[in-house]
């Protein structure tokens, strides 16, 4: 049976141990990410802390909708085997007791009915030089033409800052942009932060922020400064950070159903990883 867990009421020696233990386990379900980023939080559980499902809470115009916090990529169901039988418990309960906005399950959580899907991509740990035969051939062309460049890790500090708030596409509000600043400095604080840097003549055009866990890197952003289209930086990034690090973590695009993102993910030969999701539309088009 299924049952909601306020945030006073959870048991986090229980919920680490499913997450950390989880054939889903992921960077956002830690309590400590979901308390930065989201503030407004319980679970849903079922049994013992045998799977759990974290919730984020939004208020607008005074109705509580679920919804994603900003920089959340996937929650859903976490458990020790994934059971459609008992995720399709957790989604009948939620759309049973919760206006759902907007809630994004992970690419490991499987349903007996059919759900929306969105796209991510993702490198497993593997051989570099393996790897690098699985490029396509126009990434193959485009990295090898950006050799000029220069790699570097940065720190995040007012000169990496003002690189983003110039070049950072897609936070139109102030309120969104203090929320990244705020979540940059947690990850940074946390050392879970990389911050890899193009610089051309000795100039920063490009910039990949990372974030570092356990076994893998995920790429929270890929910024670039369009003056520099043509040196292609991002392919130049992309490349030496797989070249340095794919031998010891995997690495997350963090997906995107834009096409051409899409298809340059695809080019380092990442591997389609979809998951479900549940999306009103009617209240979507009101935002």
């Amino acid at each position: 049976m299924i049952r909601r867990v306020k945030y006073s009421e959870i048991d986090f020696v229980k919920y680490t141990e499913c997450i950390e233990t989880s054939v889903q386990r992921n960077w956002y379900t830690q309590k400590d990410i979901l308390d930065q980023l989201s503030g407004n939080w319980h679970i849903l559980v079922y049994g013992n802390y045998e799977a759990v499902m974290p919730v984020h809470m939004y208020r607008k115009l005074g109705i509580n909708f679920v919804h994603m916090p900003l920089f959340c990529q996937q929650f859903g169901v976490f458990s020790k085997t994934d059971n459609p039988q008992i995720n399709d418990q957790f989604l009948y309960f939620l759309k049973k007791n919760y206006a759902v906005f907007f809630y994004l399950f992970n690419q490991d959580n499987n349903f007996s009915v059919e759900l929306e899907k969105r796209k991510n991509y993702v490198i497993s740990t593997c051989d570099y030089t393996v790897l690098k035969k699985k490029y396509f051939k126009g990434r193959k062309s485009a990295v090898k033409s950006s050799q000029h460049l220069v790699y570097k890790e940065i720190e995040l500090d007012d000169q990496s800052l003002l690189f983003f708030k110039n070049n950072f596409k897609g936070l139109e509000k102030q309120s969104d942009w203090d929320k990244l600043k705020a979540y940059l400095s947690f990850l940074s604080k946390t050392k879970s932060l990389q911050l890899c840097g193009a610089f051309f003549n000795d100039s920063l055009i490009n910039l990949a922020v990372l974030i570092v866990d356990k076994h893998q890197l995920l790429l929270l952003s890929l910024i670039n400064d369009e003056n520099y289209k043509a040196e292609n930086g991002a392919s130049f990034l992309i490349d030496r950070i797989l070249n340095l690090y794919i031998h010891e973590k995997s690495f997350n695009f963090m997906g995107s159903n834009i096409r051409g993102i899409e298809i340059f993910f695809k080019s380092f030969g990442a591997e389609l990883r979809e998951y479900y999701f549940l999306e009103n539309k009617f209240l979507k088009r009101f935002s």
